[in-house]
């Protein structure tokens, strides 16, 4: 199965069993036990003036419901950021974000959804590649769905986001899935999104993001034990462990690619 068909697979089971409804105004999604955490968090940062994150609207049981934020995400996203200036927006606005969220108190009984949070200055969106900003003219405008809200260190976002961003994955997914008229520099998409995050460039990029992968994957094998589709339906398919060795490996082959 190609990388494309695979996550075509997934699009599918995530429709179905994650439906999302849409109106001019509002989002609908399924609710988990954290969504009530994720709430507060996101409550905390727009109190500060922080409108590039979801509002909530209200919780009602197993639904949950936020302020549509008008802009282009998911498949729609790719093509904004291939150029300097939306690499670069996607950058500033994860470091505001990551700022904002470094004072935020966790209700007593907050629950994320991890199988265990990490120790870390920030509290960070654990899924934070291009489909999940909202782009408007170019530009990176806000950043959703925080269901992987956790604390931790803040480059396991930055480290995620330079796999989808620079990307650092082979030529054919760069040009096929990432939609990349040619491949680019990847150096240089690095250290145009570490400078504009602020974060120094003194980190083996490769070794931060094969271990950011694998922590990922730890996280989809722990979704699917629980019975959380569409990772249940990933991992029993062998499409976890087939992207975990394919990809990494193919990191390791190509480390002079991303670093000077």
């Amino acid at each position: 199965m190609t990388d494309e068909e695979v996550r075509s697979r997934a699009a599918e089971v995530n429709e179905q069993f994650r439906p999302i409804e849409l109106t001019a105004e509002t989002v609908t999604r399924p609710a988990g036990r954290h969504t009530r955490t994720v709430h507060s968090f996101l409550r905390h940062l727009r109190a500060k003036g922080m409108d590039c994150v979801p509002e909530p609207v209200s919780l009602d049981g197993e639904t949950e419901t936020l302020r549509f934020i008008d802009g282009d995400s998911g498949g729609d996203a790719w093509k904004h950021q291939h150029d300097d200036r939306g690499l670069r927006s996607a950058a500033l606005l994860l470091r505001r974000i990551h700022d904002a969220s470094a004072d935020w108190a966790p209700p007593d009984d907050a629950v994320f959804a991890a199988p265990e949070a990490e120790e870390g200055d920030v509290f960070v969106n654990g899924d934070p590649g291009p489909w999940n900003f909202v782009w408007r003219e170019g530009e990176a405008v806000a950043l959703i769905d925080w269901d992987f809200l956790h604390p931790a260190p803040r480059l396991s976002d930055v480290a995620y986001a330079l796999r989808w961003f620079a990307p650092i994955r082979d030529d054919q997914a760069v040009i096929e899935w990432h939609h990349f008229p040619e491949v680019p520099d990847r150096r240089a998409r690095i250290e145009g999104f570490l400078d504009a995050y602020g974060i120094p460039a003194d980190f083996d990029v490769a070794d931060a993001v094969i271990r950011r992968i694998r922590s990922t994957n730890e996280h989809v094998r722990f979704l699917a034990g629980q019975g959380q589709e569409p990772q249940k339906t990933w991992v029993a398919e062998g499409d976890v462990e087939k992207e975990e060795l394919v990809e990494i490996a193919w990191i390791e082959e190509n480390r002079a690619l991303f670093s000077r």
